[in-house]
């Protein structure tokens, strides 16, 4: 038997100096002494995503933050300069690099003027400068872009599952590494509101401070929501956020209609009766505080592209509790009135989301009238069922929903005469980080004859969200395409996974996502042709106007 021989382990991996903890210590800092932390997280994230030897697995980064800061710790002006020169330039030898070339393809440009002007020594930002200019590979310990995709994949990242309350200097680790992963590989940095390195100015002390669980997961929520990415918050089972929200929950679904929280459906049919709210009514107030006070104080700890987003995240934690009953005020038609709501632990009720769908991917809403919902769709019948429709006046594509399914191009192939451009795409660079580069536009269709040519209307709304986006992109530019609906959840792109200290779960956006002309999809969502929202009227009739507008339109001048 051949004698199995285990790769020889790096530097990096052999460091467990602080797997216990960092030792460190920082309490009640004064203001020149948040400056120089702020620095430091600048810097230390620079050298992890520049400097060859730390991309080469020569260093344990997150723990050589551990050894720098306490040696840091009283040294002032110069002397602090003058210690982080030394540090830097005992990493390694550099090798003098190309200077970055630069074409009209770029998006977004990294972000380093800082090195000049934040007011470090000469000497020192002569060093930062040797490493911004040193010669680099696409190999990296820590970062490598996916095959194909070209989204970032964080590696070798500690997920430190058994330290769920991080100390001290964990929490700043856990501060630097989240800002300083935006700061090279996030392809919205752009998109985010003011100057970043402002964000990272004022988090400092709130991460220093936040001295338990719970607030360092909810300091960590408010600096994920900075990003206004909706792929972005924390995932996964937390029990401490949990708790925060809530573990217990009436049988009552919430939806923000017309910027008032209305009950839309049920999570337990029968116990819902017990409350004697009926689908329309309003929820005012919650255990005597009004809806609106309630979402201004939530907004903060709702990571997402934009405000409906939000206030879909919000719709479903708004009537949690910890306790056995929940006070609501509510009205219903036009009486104001009130009701004790029962609590239930989740395992009594349906928690998925509660609106009607369909119980079948391929139907007819009228005999001429074809009907397609994605969210549960069997892509291997999208063709016969294309052929059988295939004379029919319109097609509604719902995308309401998540596909089960990736079918833009198994589906688009039926909706095109020919190949359409409908996207194209920015990625990141390992040898430039913070650099976003314009790459190739994608099509969809192909050469065909017999495409579907009646007419096709797309619904979108709020839960319309990643693939559901890009797929509305792709169908968009067939002929006759109209989008009806509202406004999206605005995150685009292949998701890349990372994780902080404390066992934080986290994701973004990827890749940078637009239109063939360059327009944003990020944030903004789709933008529909139609604008056509659901009224609390139409709510409490049972109708759904956004789906009654595609068939109008479909029947007009037919």
């Amino acid at each position: 038997m051949a004698k199995i021989v285990e790769p020889e382990l790096l530097k990096a991996d052999k460091d467990l100096e602080f797997d216990k903890g960092s030792n460190i210590t920082l309490n009640n800092l004064k203001d020149q002494e948040e400056t120089r932390l702020y620095n430091l997280g600048l810097i230390w994230g620079f050298l992890k995503y520049y400097h060859p030897a730390v991309a080469a697995g020569e260093y344990n980064w997150d723990y050589e933050l551990f050894r720098i800061l306490p040696e840091l710790a009283d040294l002032k002006g110069e002397e602090w300069d003058a210690r982080l020169q030394s540090w830097i330039n005992n990493l390694g030898e550099l090798k003098e690099g190309k200077e970055p070339e630069y074409n009209d393809e770029v998006k977004i440009y990294p972000d380093l003027d800082w090195i000049e002007n934040s007011g470090f020594s000469s000497d020192l930002v002569v060093a930062l400068q040797k490493v911004k200019t040193a010669k680099r590979t696409g190999e990296h310990y820590y970062i490598e872009l996916a095959k194909g995709v070209q989204n970032p994949v964080f590696l070798n990242e500690n997920r430190y599952k058994d330290m769920p309350s991080p100390d001290a200097g964990f929490r700043l680790l856990a501060l630097y590494k989240y800002w300083n992963m935006i700061q090279y590989f996030f392809p919205y940095k752009h998109l985010i509101e003011g100057d970043w390195k402002a964000v990272l100015a004022e988090s400092v002390p709130k991460f220093i401070e936040a001295d338990n669980e719970l607030a360092y997961k909810l300091n960590m929520l408010e600096l994920i929501g900075k990003i206004h990415d909706t792929h972005a918050n924390i995932w996964g089972a937390d029990s401490t956020l949990t708790a925060f929200k809530g573990e217990r929950y009436t049988p009552i679904s919430i939806r923000f209609i017309e910027d008032k929280a209305v009950v839309t459906g049920f999570y337990n049919e029968e116990l819902a009766k017990e409350t004697g709210l009926k689908i329309g009514d309003i929820i005012t107030a919650v255990d005597g505080k009004p809806v609106d006070d309630l979402v201004k104080e939530k907004l903060k700890y709702y990571p997402a592209s934009n405000y409906v987003t939000k206030l879909r995240g919000i719709s479903r934690d708004l009537l949690r509790s910890n306790t056995e009953t929940i006070a609501v005020e509510y009205t219903s038609g036009q009486n104001a009135k009130s009701a004790t709501l029962k609590t239930y632990l989740p395992e009594k009720l349906d928690l998925r989301l509660t609106d009607a769908k369909p119980d079948t991917c391929f139907s007819y809403l009228e005999p001429d009238i074809a009907y397609i919902y994605p969210g549960n769709i069997d892509a291997k019948h999208i063709s016969d069922f294309m052929e059988e429709i295939q004379d029919t006046k319109g097609l509604v594509i719902d995308l309401r929903c998540y596909p089960s399914n990736f079918i833009v191009f198994t589906l688009g192939r039926h909706l095109m005469p020919e190949k359409t451009e409908f996207v194209k795409f920015t990625h990141g660079s390992i040898e430039q980080p913070g650099l976003f580069s314009i790459q190739k536009h994608i099509s969809v269709g192909i050469k065909n004859k017999d495409y579907y040519k009646g007419k096709i209307v797309i619904l979108i709304d709020e839960t319309t969200q990643s693939q559901a986006e890009y797929t509305t992109m792709a169908y968009r530019v067939a002929p006759n395409a109209t989008v009806i609906g509202s406004q999206t959840a605005g995150a685009d792109g292949n998701v890349s996974p990372l994780y902080l200290p404390g066992s934080v779960y986290s994701l973004i956006s990827g890749i940078g996502v637009y239109y063939p002309d360059g327009t944003e999809t990020q944030r903004i969502g789709i933008v529909p042709d139609i604008e056509v929202k659901p009224t609390i009227q139409g709510i409490r009739d049972h109708r759904d106007e956004v789906l009654e507008s595609a068939i109008n339109l479909i029947q007009e001048n037919n």
